[in-house]
C-alpha cells in the first residue's frame, strides 16, 4: 500500500484533530468554493449589487429635502447610514445559505472526505466577506456619483469600509448559529430579519436621533448599529478617530466571544 494512501483512521484523525496549518488550508479551499458558486450563480451579488443603488438613490431622493433641506447637505449622513444598513444585512446570507447547503446534502458529502471539521463552516463565513467588500465599494461609489465628497480623505474612508466589513463578519456569526439550529433556509432569513429591521431603522442610520421621541432616542444611543454608523460618519466626514470606533470593534469582539463557540459546538453535533 502506498505511502500516501489515507487510511481510515489516519482520515478520521485529519477530521477529528487537524492541524492549524491544515485547517487554514482547507478553510481557504471552502472558501474558494464559495466564491466558485458566486461566479457560477452571479444573481447572487443582486443583493449587494443592486440594493447599494436602490436604497441610495431612493433614500436620498425621498428624505434628503425633509431632513437636511436638499440632498447633498443629506449625503454624508445618508451614505454611512446605508453601507452599514446594507452589510449588515448582507451577513444574513451566511446563515441562509449554510442551511441550505445542509438541507441538500452538502455537508453530508464533506463529512466523507479527509479534511477539517471546521473548515465548511469558516470556509463560508470567509467567502461572504468579499460580499461585504462589494457591498462597501459600490455605496462608497454610488454616494460619490450623487455628489457625495467624504472629507476625511481615502485613507479614512477605507478604513470605514474595513470597520464595517470587520464587523459584519462577526454578526455573520450570529446569523451562522440559526442557520445551524434552524429547520429550514427561509426560517432563518426570517429571525434574522425580525432582528435586523429593529436594530437598522431605530437607529441613527436615517434620521438625526433628536427628532425622536424620549423613550426611542434612549434605545437608539445604545443601539450598537448607531455606534457603528457614527464611527462610520466620523472616519469618512471628519477623518476622526473617535470612542465610537473602540465601541463597534469592542462589540464585535464580543459576539465573536460568544457565538464563534457555540455556533462552531452546534455545527460539530451535526458535522
Amino acid at each position: 500500500m502506498s505511502s500516501q494512501t489515507i487510511t481510515p483512521v489516519r482520515e478520521r484523525s485529519l477530521r477529528q484533530h487537524p492541524s492549524l496549518g491544515l485547517s487554514l488550508q482547507h478553510s481557504f479551499t471552502m472558501a474558494y468554493r464559495g466564491l466558485l458558486k458566486i461566479r457560477r450563480t452571479p444573481e447572487q451579488l443582486f443583493d449587494v449589487t443592486l440594493v447599494p443603488i436602490i436604497f441610495t438613490v431612493m433614500f436620498t431622493e425621498i428624505f434628503g429635502g425633509a431632513i437636511s433641506g436638499n440632498v447633498q447637505n443629506y449625503l454624508p449622513v445618508i451614505i454611512p447610514g446605508i453601507l452599514v444598513q446594507t452589510v449588515i444585512t448582507t451577513s444574513v446570507v451566511t446563515g441562509v445559505q449554510l442551511r441550505e447547503d445542509m438541507d441538500k446534502g452538502v455537508f453530508d458529502r464533506f463529512k466523507s472526505l479527509p479534511i477539517a471539521r471546521i473548515a465548511p463552516l469558516a470556509g463560508a463565513l470567509l467567502a461572504d466577506t468579499v460580499r461585504y467588500t462589494i457591498a462597501t465599494v459600490l455605496t462608497f461609489v454610488m454616494g460619490y456619483v450623487m455628489g457625495y465628497r467624504p472629507h476625511g480623505g481615502f485613507g479614512n474612508v477605507v478604513i470605514a469600509g474595513v470597520l464595517v466589513i470587520v464587523c459584519s463578519w462577526a454578526i455573520s456569526w450570529i446569523f451562522a448559529f440559526f442557520g445551524v439550529i434552524a429547520r429550514t433556509a427561509s426560517s432563518v432569513q426570517g429571525i434574522s430579519m425580525l432582528i435586523l429591521f429593529p436594530l437598522t431603522f431605530l437607529s441613527n442610520a436615517f434620521v438625526p436621533t433628536k427628532t425622536m421621541p424620549n423613550w426611542l432616542q434612549w434605545f437608539v444611543h445604545i443601539n450598537p448599529i448607531s455606534h457603528l454608523v457614527s464611527a462610520v460618519r466620523d472616519l469618512a466626514n471628519t477623518g476622526t478617530i473617535g470612542s465610537n470606533v473602540a465601541i463597534s470593534l469592542a462589540g464585535a469582539a464580543v459576539v465573536v466571544l460568544i457565538f464563534a463557540p457555540i455556533t462552531v459546538r452546534a455545527y460539530m453535533r451535526r458535522a
